[in-house]
């Protein structure tokens, strides 16, 4: 067995039951590293122990064998960033295609429907709630 071979080995029996790297983890990691670097360029030595602050959090949530209470932290922070990232993710798409489709919502429910540009005055039924109104494209 090589040397790299034995090190990955005790690396893995000592994670073992420990929680390790999740998606709160990584934000962490990195909200740590921005301040980190905004402290040594600014100067200002509380973004910089706010980073280290981060850097122990992390480690303290990886090596944690709470497995049940780290799974909850990071559950509740996918619950509360997950809806920012769809609407981030769909404002990009909707300008890809602003060319090619007019994008509106539904006036019964609110659901973000496109119509293929060019095609006139169309009659749409909502996929969501059903309720149809004309829209031009």
């Amino acid at each position: 067995m090589s040397f790299m071979q034995r090190i990955k080995q005790s690396l893995a029996r000592f994670m073992m039951g420990r929680h390790g790297a999740d998606n709160l983890g990584i934000f962490t990691l990195i909200t740590g590293l921005v301040m980190s670097i905004l402290g040594s360029f600014t100067g200002i030595g509380l973004f910089s122990l706010l980073g280290f602050a981060l850097y122990i959090w992390t480690l303290f949530r990886m090596f944690s064998r709470n497995n049940e209470k780290r799974a909850a932290e990071n559950r509740k922070y996918i619950e509360l960033t997950s809806g920012w990232k769809t609407k981030i993710r769909q404002f990009f798409r909707r300008m890809k295609n602003r060319r090619d489709y007019k994008y509106f919502k539904c006036p019964n429910c609110k659901v973000l429907l496109r119509l293929k540009r060019g095609s006139g005055e169309k009659e749409i039924t909502c996929v969501r709630c059903g309720f149809q109104f004309k829209q031009k494209s």
